[in-house]
Order: structure tokens, then sequence, then C-alpha cells
């Protein structure tokens, strides 16, 4: 619903619901979200789907485009921004969670938060203080406790004249009456001046039908370009060579693997293999939407994975090492951060094994080459980039994001999902037994299987974590959701913002140019949490109604949807002052689900001023970052994650024990960016 469909949705409101006639005093106007503006459909889980009407699609034809994917949904945003109409000035000292809030069926009331007042001051835009439930319906309530300009109520007469069921014969529009009509008496004591009733999207039902499909897969560790079996023993093995496909920058050559490299003390077979994952994405890269209740997820095609495994030295227990999953982060692949961690987790008896992320690992062409005491081998590396922009060359995640102008509040929300679904397979590969070194023994364990990722691998390793039951515990990294947020917050990513909103039709960028940090082109004027109200211009209001909906277009990727859904132990591990996932974006992880008392802060700040020659100022990868002065609280984080694992769940150790560095768990739940100048 962008600054171009509001007045849209207020006309046709005001034609099906609102009476003729004056009324003395200012009254609230038609609130959104609200299931007006939705039809009923036995196919989804919600009973019913997003029917947001059109603008002039000749003039706005990316917020027509929006409206395409939100009127697929079965539900509004679980996060929803409100949208809150008065017909004259209103007194935004008194917009608050007492004067405007949410209850659940179940009596649950909901307060607001990042207030924003249009600069008439007739227009009240917030978001709900919390995440809401999915699948559910919430009553927006308006009090006589919001004051007009002049310093009177709110006023009440429209609002109960409107729901009188005389006031219209649609059927829709009696049974949505009907519906504010039972759950006004949640609102009690309230005087409430105006209401509405909305429906919250399904978040996990389509995955959860996905992996119900999923039946794993034989591994193949014959992947030679002559059929030569590719398990290597690390000390008959000198080194480990790849060769990108077609990067558009970075080195076309480089080694990943040498027999001295001391990150990987410990570290007994280095083994390449592959297993055959469906995919669900089209070749626009994007899920097809279907019925959340009735709807089966079609394959769309399958992809033969690569994955890297790394085995301890030694004997493995009885059922074969246990083995930890680890996902990369965006612009990375499994060439990078898994190898970082691959040597601490092997000195504990762990195994790791790592895949690319949809769009990584640059083009299919890549190849590795194993330089051993019996010769070299060569075999594919496993990118996963598709050349979307048609250049010849592949982007770092050239292919995560779906393609086209129609789809551009869909962004990576599927590259996501189907990274997920790679990894919820790759599970199933794994319980059914993979022998590793041919002798028809099974290698790593079927049941002890666990999950760390970092940045983006946190982010979808938390989607896996709300899904996968099987997966005994899990460590996210630095993890952050919504994307959008991230994205708008962030100085290493606030760019691609930018340049979504200039190829927007009519463009939104609205300076202050040239395009520099902090704002790189454009102002959305919004406040973080729990900061006073701020007065916002249209174009203020029209970018934050497109950050909003791009948020509610991909909340089935985001991964403080799934946060609640997570059952099994896990720590959530993040850094204060975060410069590329910014802490208010882990922190709506912790509130989504709870998970404060499982986290672990690391305290980049107190590092920066205390520790003699630490110069970090983004400590976004403080896990990985193993060399200098850094290094001993890598390895301090790692040896967390192993502990944890080793011990099934059970154990969380404090990374440095007694020093000041670490929190665990955290004694904060950030809201403000904390960055280091």
């Amino acid at each position: 619903m962008t600054s171009v469909i509001r007045p849209a949705l207020a006309a046709i409101a005001a034609a099906l619901v609102l009476p003729g006639g004056a009324f003395a005093g200012t009254t609230v106007g038609q609130l959104f979200p609200s299931n007006i503006y939705t039809a009923p459909d036995a196919t989804q889980v919600t009973g019913l789907h997003v029917a947001l009407p059109q603008p002039n699609c000749a003039t706005n034809p990316s917020d027509c485009a929006d409206v395409v994917s939100l009127d697929q949904l079965d539900g509004f945003n679980i996060q929803p921004r409100l949208t809150i109409p008065f017909s004259a000035p209103v007194d935004p000292r008194t917009i608050s969670s007492d004067t405007v809030f949410l209850v659940a069926s179940n009596g649950g009331k909901v307060g607001i938060n990042q207030v924003v007042i249009s600069s008439d001051g007739k227009t009240v835009y917030a978001e709900s203080d919390q995440q809401l439930a999915q699948d559910a319906t919430y009553l927006l309530v308006v009090t006589t406790g919001v004051h007009d300009a002049a310093g009177g109520p709110v006023d009440t007469t429209t609002f109960r004249h409107d729901l009188n069921y005389g006031q219209t014969k649609d059927p829709a529009l009696k049974a949505y009456r009907k519906s504010i009509l039972d759950m006004l008496p949640l609102a009690a004591p309230a005087e409430v001046a105006g209401a509405s009733v909305f429906t919250t999207q399904s978040i996990t039902s389509i995955s959860q039908k996905i992996r119900s499909q999923l039946h794993g897969s034989a591994v193949n560790f014959n992947l030679g370009t002559n059929g030569e079996r590719t398990v290597f023993p690390a000390a008959s093995t000198f080194a480990v060579s790849l060769h990108r496909d077609h990067p558009s920058s970075g080195p076309v050559d480089s080694t990943i693997f040498l027999q001295s490299f001391p990150l990987w003390n410990g570290i007994g077979t280095i083994a390449f293999g592959s297993f055959a994952s469906p995919d669900y994405e089209t070749s626009a890269g994007l899920i097809p939407a279907y019925g959340t209740a009735t709807g089966v997820p079609a394959v769309q095609s399958v992809n033969h994975l690569g994955f890297t495994l790394w085995l301890p030295q030694g004997t493995p227990p009885a059922g074969g090492w246990p083995v930890a999953i680890f996902g990369h982060g965006f612009t990375d692949s499994k060439d990078g951060a898994p190898t970082a961690v691959a040597g601490t987790f092997a000195q504990n008896g762990l195994a790791t094994i790592a895949i690319n992320v949809v769009g990584h690992g640059f083009g299919p062409g890549g190849t590795y080459t194993a330089l051993t005491t019996h010769g070299s081998v060569t075999l594919p590396s496993g990118g996963r980039a598709v050349d979307q922009d048609g250049n010849g060359k592949f982007d770092s995640t050239e292919g995560v994001n779906a393609t086209g102008a129609a789809n551009a509040l869909i962004g990576n929300r599927d590259g996501l999902r189907q990274t997920t679904i790679d990894l919820m397979q790759l599970v199933k590969v794994l319980e059914g037994g993979v022998d590793v070194n041919g002798d028809g023994s099974t290698d790593l364990s079927t049941s002890r299987i666990y999950y760390a990722g970092q940045s983006f691998g946190g982010i979808y390793g938390v989607q896996l974590l709300g899904l996968e039951p099987d997966i005994r515990a899990g460590v996210p990294n630095v993890p952050g959701g919504p994307i959008i947020e991230i994205a708008r917050l962030s100085p290493a990513f606030r760019l691609l913002v930018t340049q979504s909103l200039a190829l927007r039709t009519p463009g939104l960028l609205n300076g202050p140019f040239p395009i520099t940090p902090p704002l790189f082109g454009f102002n959305e004027n919004i406040p973080l949490r729990n900061l006073p109200t701020v007065t916002a211009t249209p174009d203020q209001t029209a970018i934050q109604q497109v950050i909003d909906n791009t948020e509610w277009a991909q909340q089935a990727g985001n991964p403080a949807a799934y946060a609640p859904y997570i059952s099994r132990p896990v720590i959530i591990q993040f850094a204060r002052g975060d410069q590329t996932v910014p802490n208010p974006t882990a922190s709506a992880i912790l509130r989504a689900g709870d998970l404060a008392s499982r986290a672990t802060l690391f305290r980049n700040d107190l590092a920066f001023a205390q520790v003699p020659g630490y110069t970090v100022k983004n400590p976004h990868t403080f896990l990985t970052n193993v060399a200098g002065v850094p290094a001993p609280f890598a390895f301090e984080a790692q040896q967390q994650m192993a502990t944890f694992f080793t011990s099934d769940g059970r154990t969380v150790i404090d990374p440095d024990g007694t020093g000041r560095y670490f929190e665990t768990p955290t004694s904060m739940v950030p809201e403000d960016l904390g960055f280091i100048p």
C-alpha cells in the first residue's frame, strides 16, 4: 500500500463503510490493516487472501507490481505498519500504547512503537511493539485518549454509527462489522474511537509442506573428471586449489587448503561430494504461490549440490562422527567461513559439512584441483551463481534474488527459503547414512546433527532451526532480520535500497544528493524503537510504505518470523555495534523468539577501547577473524559452538570465562546501532 494506493483504499473504505452526513469533532478514518482489503479463499490456512485495489498502472507500474505480490499472501504483515487517518490534525503527544493498541483474540494486548506522524498532522503511522502470531486475528483499537490539536478527544460518533447493520447490504461488509463487534469487548475498558480487524499471514505452512516431501538421496564421492574418488586424507594432500568460473570480481584462482594450514589442525580427511536436492524455485528465482491450506508445492527441477566435508583425525566413535552443518554468509561461499571453523570443530571430534547458498560460489563451471602424493584430481567446485544479467560473468550473489521489476518486493526471500530446503534435504541425506571412506560403514552420525552459520548463514539458520526438528542444537552467529531492515540500517547494504528506490517508477529517491553516506540518496525518517515520535513528509512516508511492503512480502524468508518456532537448544551469538547486521535486527530475533537468555554478546565496544592493538570497528566477522589481535576472540566463540554441540546442547560456556568481552547470557537486547565511528 504505497502513498499512491493509500488514497484509493481510503476512498473505497469511505464508499463502503462510512455513512453520509456530518459529525462534530475529529474522527478516525478507515484503519489499515483491515480485513476489508481481503477476499474469502478456502485454499488458504487463514481462509482469505489479500485483495488490495490497484492504483493507476500506467503512471505507477511499480505500485501495481507491489499489489500483485501482496495480493498473493494469505494475510497481513506479522509486524504490521499501522496507518491511522484522522479528519483533522491530532496531538502527537497523545499517541501511545495506551491510546492505540492491538488486541489478540485471546485478549493479549500489544502496544505500538516507532511512531511517525504526517507533516499535516492528520495521519499516524506506527509498528506493532511485538511481532504478532501467524495466522491470527487482531483488533486494532484507537481510543478517545487520542486528542486533536485543540486538545479535545477524538469523536466516537462516526465509529459507532458505522457498525450499525443497516449501513450496508453487502454480506462481506456485514460479516466484517460482526467480526469487529465480536472482538470489541476485548478492548474494554477503553472508550473506542475507531477499530479494525485483520488477520496475519501464515509463515511456516509452505515450508512445512515441502519438508514433508523430502526423502534424502544418495551421496556421490566420485566427482573427479575421470570418475576418481574425491576423498583425500589430509596427510597425503599437499593443496586444493580453486578455479572460479568467470567471477565478476576477485581472483579467478586461489588455494583453499594446505597441509600445513594451522587452522586445520585436527582434520584427518577432506572430502568433496554431491547429493540431489529438489529445487522449488522457478527460473525467475520464485517459489510459486500455493494455497497455504490445500496447495501442493511442486518441484521445478533437481539440483546436484556439491558439498565439502572435513573429518577429524582418528577413528570415528560408534555411530559415526557427530556432524555440524555450517552455513556461510552473503557474498561468501563454502570455501570461506566454513574453512575457518572446521579445525576447531575437528579438534572437538566434530565433522563439518557445508554447501553453497543459492546464487553463491560463482559459476557452475568452477573447479577444484587436489594435489596429492598420488597425483592430481580435478572436480566441480559446486558454484551456484546464475548469470541473470547476461554479461557472461558471475557476481558473488547472482541468482539469490528474484528477477524482474514485477518481483521487486520479493528480493532474496525465496533464495533463502530454497537454501533452507537444501539444508533440510541434507539432514535427510545424513540420516540415511554416509560412507565417506568407502568401507561399507557409516562414518557420520545419523542422529547427532547440529547447525552453525555466520551472517546470512545465521539468517537462514534461524529459519532452518524453526522448521527442522531433527537438528539437535544450533548456533546462529550474527543473524538479523528482516532483510530490508538490515539493508536500510547497514552502511554496507544501504546502497542496495538506494538502487531499488531509484529503479521504481516513479522513482522514490528524495536526497540528499550526491549519493553519499550516511543517507545514500534517500531519507526514510523511521525512528529506531523506543524513540520519540517523528514527523515525516509525504516523500518520506512513501519510502516508509515501500519498506513495510517489502518486509511484508518477505516475511516467509525473515528469520525473526521463525524464531518463535525454535524448540531445540540454541545459542544466538552477536556482536555489539555490528555494522553489517545492525544490533536492532539481531534484537528483533531475540524478542520474537524470547531468546535473550540464550544469547551471547561479543562486546566489541569494550575490546576496541581496552585491548592493545585491537582496531576492529565492525565486529561482524568476529567468529572468523582468525588472524592477528582479534584471533583469540574468534577461537573462543568457535569453542563455545563446539562445546555446545559435543554436549548435545546442554553446556553453554562463556567464551572468555571470567573475561569481560563476552556476555553469556547477554545483559542487553540493544535497540540502538552502537556503531564505532
